[in-house]
C-alpha cells in the first residue's frame, strides 16, 4: 500500500483490516479520533508503535512523554509540523510493509 492509498482509506468507515496497530492508529487519528489511536497503538509493542505513541502524544502537547516515547522508539524528538511528522511516520511504515 502506498502513502495515497493509506491516504484514500481515510474515506471508508473502518480501516483497511491488514494493518499492523501503528498504521491502524495512524488511520484512526487522521480522521480525527486521538483517543481510538492511543488506545489502539498502547497495545502494540515494538519501535514502529513506540514512534507512533509519541506523535500522539507530542500532538497532544505532552512534550515529556511524547519525550520518552520517541527514545524508546529509537527517533529523534521531532519539530516540524505535525503533518508532516504523520506523513514521514505513515511512509516509514508503509515501507516496512
Amino acid at each position: 500500500m502506498t502513502l495515497i492509498e493509506f491516504r484514500d482509506s481515510l474515506a471508508r468507515a473502518k480501516p483497511p483490516a491488514d494493518l499492523a496497530a501503528p498504521l491502524e492508529a495512524l488511520w484512526h487519528d487522521a480522521r480525527g479520533d486521538w483517543d481510538r489511536a492511543h488506545r489502539t497503538v498502547m497495545s502494540a509493542r515494538g519501535r514502529s508503535a513506540a514512534w507512533v505513541h509519541a506523535y500522539l502524544h507530542r500532538k497532544e502537547g505532552d512534550r515529556d512523554n511524547a519525550r520518552y516515547w520517541y527514545e524508546r522508539a529509537q527517533q529523534p524528538v521531532a519539530s516540524g509540523s505535525l503533518a508532516n511528522e504523520w506523513a514521514a511516520i505513515a511512509s516509514a511504515l508503509l515501507d516496512e510493509r
